[in-house]
């Protein structure tokens, strides 16, 4: 082997069976602390959701959305909703709900929080892998233990904590791979971030971002500059590419899921003209034919209220019908670009990176009482605090307080990209699976500034906690150049 080649296989592996051991290292006593604290504090939120308020309050949406489709996939081998082929939800998450729920939405909720526990150990197994450094490691594993999005997602019946749980084996097996250059690696890293996709769409653009990320940092590597890309795209894209035939055979519809076209039109298209015309969202919605997910799901465009308003759409077919609503919603962005960036990307974006998630907690707690959390689709945040303060004083603290501990940990995140940036952990955080970490951070916020809407939520940042966990574990003590990579 050419020397030139030799070293840059082994670059930021200097110290093989310290690497070795990093890829091999499952666990370690000490992981015992944040995964019980994790456990009891899900399962307390999920005694009291439950002898608070029954198992209603376990739904943030409306539970026939996953769940119809779901139990028609598993007893009738379709994945329909009154009839009709589902194209808005993907069948990852319908599936789980449809087999934990046979024994109740209780039980279905219990599985929920075992799979959130699951996470605090793939964050502290991420950790591990990137940093080598039990104590950067630990440290995350106790921070998303006790991370208000998490917490509150794991009792709640909705996608979020299946979706991170895949994610994250997916990003822990690439990090994997950029430490060992097993391609075999690689492959079960493209199948979990498949499996995610059917979970969550937002992903649905990874593995193209991550293919360009590894023929960038491999470029010098001749095995695997080309090998890498193509067997993480080869591991990923049939699966999505058959979804996407199952909906044209079935519906005309090319696309992965209609969430595109329906946030487009229902939302952005609703809010751009709302802010033109200077009338509410619901009012402009409504006018377009959308009552909202507990009257007619997220499809919409198939019943009587949208069909009222478009007539000559009464035979089309679903393909068709979206494809009208996508042309219509960018005919409007094009008109009002301006009023778009800032109010479907730039406002979703800011409530997405700084709302403290406090609402999301009432929500489950006081599930008949909006409080708060009524109206604030539309509302600016520097307005939304002043009603805050003025008609709901102790929700503002509750808010305030919640906004501190989210400001700090970015605060401290920010500080452990400076020390890596700085060469502190040069010895232990590998620079490749630090770049990874941020790329990887950087495409799900701009997915959700581009794709959030209106409808964005604080729910929306928790792919990218995990990483946040890591960077400001790395940030709250400054290492010690002279601490071995191994300690524990």
């Amino acid at each position: 082997m050419p020397a030139h080649t030799a070293t840059d296989m082994n670059v930021e592996s200097s110290n093989p069976t310290a690497n070795s051991s990093l890829i091999t290292k499952w666990w370690t006593l000490r992981l015992a602390g944040p995964i019980i604290a994790a456990a009891v504090i899900r399962l307390t939120l999920l005694a009291i959701t439950l002898a608070r308020n029954g198992s209603s309050a376990l739904f943030q949406v409306d539970p026939g959305t996953y769940l119809e489709p779901g139990r028609n996939l598993i007893l009738h081998g379709c994945f329909a909703v009154d009839g009709v082929p589902d194209l808005f939800r993907t069948p990852g998450y319908p599936l789980l709900l449809a087999i934990t729920s046979l024994a109740g939405f209780p039980a279905a909720a219990v599985v929920n929080v075992i799979l959130s526990v699951f996470t605090v150990f793939l964050v502290w197994r991420l950790g591990w892998t990137v940093s080598g450094d039990n104590r950067i490691a630990l440290g995350a594993a106790w921070i998303f233990a006790f991370e208000p999005m998490s917490v509150v997602y794991s009792v709640c019946l909705t996608s979020e904590t299946l979706f991170i749980a895949l994610f994250l084996l997916s990003i822990e097996r690439l990090t994997t791979f950029l430490r060992k250059r097993s391609l075999p690696v690689l492959a079960v890293a493209g199948l979990w971030l498949a499996a995610a996709t059917f979970v969550r769409p937002i992903t649905y653009y990874l593995p193209v971002a991550l293919a360009v990320g590894l023929s960038l940092v491999l470029a010098r590597v001749p095995g695997l500059r080309w090998k890498a890309p193509a067997v993480l795209l080869i591991s990923v894209l049939p699966w999505l590419a058959a979804w996407q035939i199952r909906n044209w055979v079935e519906t005309g519809y090319s696309g992965f899921s209609s969430v595109t076209e329906v946030n487009l039109y229902f939302l952005n298209a609703a809010e751009v003209t709302a802010r033109v015309e200077h009338r509410s969202f619901s009012e402009v919605s409504r006018s377009l034919g959308y009552l909202g997910g507990l009257n007619y799901g997220e499809q919409a465009y198939l019943y009587q209220p949208y069909l009222a308003l478009h007539p000559e759409q009464t035979g089309w077919s679903q393909g068709s019908r979206l494809l009208f609503m996508r042309s219509e919603a960018y005919h409007v962005i094009r008109a009002h670009y301006g009023v778009y960036l800032q109010q479907c990307v730039i406002m979703p974006l800011l409530k997405t990176i700084i709302n403290p998630g406090a609402g999301n907690f009432n929500h489950v707690l006081y599930p008949e009482d909006p409080g708060p959390n009524a109206g604030l689709v539309n509302e600016n945040p520097m307005r939304l605090a002043i009603r805050l303060i003025r008609e709901y004083p102790r929700a503002a603290a509750q808010r305030l307080v919640f906004e501190v501990v989210l400001l700090g940990l970015y605060l401290f995140a920010t500080r452990g990209i400076i020390l890596v940036a700085r060469g502190v952990y040069r010895d232990r955080i590998h620079n490749k699976c630090f770049w990874l970490l941020l790329g990887t951070s950087f495409y799900f916020v701009v997915v959700t500034g581009i794709g959030g809407g209106p409808g964005a939520d604080a729910r929306y940042r928790l792919p990218i906690m995990p990483a946040v966990c890591i960077l400001a574990s790395a940030g709250a003590k400054r290492a010690k150049l002279t601490t071995s990579p191994e300690t524990t």
